[in-house]
């Protein structure tokens, strides 16, 4: 069976129901018909021209990404400036674009849960909880197997999402058990974090006030940076998604973006 993106979209909401995004978020349709035939999907984490090539390039008709196209609504729309050169293109191409963004951090089985699956946290609870849904909540917070050096857990951080540097805060002969993470963006959630117990925050943006705030509290953290906490987390989750797509009998292709690279990268 060939499904439409309405019936895509409907699985999503599924997995990741639109009203647990963050206020300010923008999840769902981007640009697209409910009624096209989706026989193929590629997954990318932004809503780039390379990405809209990609998924041209796999003759796919939906690129279905993490963070949205639209966040505000577009007083204009210029063919050469982003989001216009993606928006144009995608029309043209007939390619729709459906995001899952805040939804699908607090999500149950969402990428919080999965980063910490990839971490080995156990005892797991909500970091900052969701007061209309149980088990969706902004952020996970457990412990990990046995009590660790800071300076070990650094170098599993950074085995885990492929990092050459990390951001931290604290010294490596710091004890860590109880842990909190975070995917994006999630330095504002050191208070709380540290309030829960945490002995370390791993998420990414951290600023400068928050590594401050972080070290007068006692509390220590880990930035492996948005993009690549992200990219590990949505890889899984296209896998996942892929596997659930089999299950409906839906006939349809799933590939992610593997050349997706970090929109910061570090200067000469």
């Amino acid at each position: 069976m060939i499904p439409t993106l309405q019936d895509v979209i409907i699985l999503l909401e599924k997995i990741a129901p639109t009203h647990l995004a963050e206020p300010w978020d923008n999840p769902g349709l981007q640009i697209g018909s409910y009624s096209q035939e989706i026989t193929g999907i590629f997954l990318a984490l932004n809503p780039t021209l390379e990405a809209l090539h990609g998924a041209s390039e796999r003759c796919a008709q939906l690129l279905l990404t993490h963070h949205p196209l639209i966040f505000k609504p577009a007083l204009r729309l210029e063919q050469s400036l982003y989001p216009g050169d993606v928006i144009f293109e995608a029309v043209k191409g007939e390619i729709s674009v459906v995001s899952a963004h805040t939804n699908l951090d607090v999500a149950r089985g969402g990428l919080n849960d999965i980063l910490a699956e990839l971490l080995g946290l156990q005892d797991i609870d909500i970091l900052r909880e969701n007061g209309e849904t149980q088990g969706a909540g902004l952020g996970r917070i457990g412990n990990l197997p046995e009590r660790s050096r800071f300076s070990g857990v650094i170098k599993r951080v950074k085995r885990i999402f492929g990092a050459e540097r990390l951001r931290i805060v604290g010294e490596g002969d710091l004890q860590i058990h109880r842990t909190a993470v975070v995917g994006g963006s999630g330095g504002s959630l050191v208070s709380l974090a540290s309030q829960k117990g945490a002995d370390l925050l791993i998420t990414g943006d951290v600023s400068h006030h928050h590594a401050l705030e972080a070290k007068s509290l006692g509390i220590a953290v880990i930035d492996p940076g948005h993009f690549l906490m992200e990219k590990v987390a949505f890889r899984i989750f296209a896998k996942r998604f892929g596997d659930m797509l089999k299950i409906q009998g839906w006939e349809v292709t799933v590939e992610v973006d593997e050349k997706e690279a970090d929109p910061l990268r570090n200067g000469d």
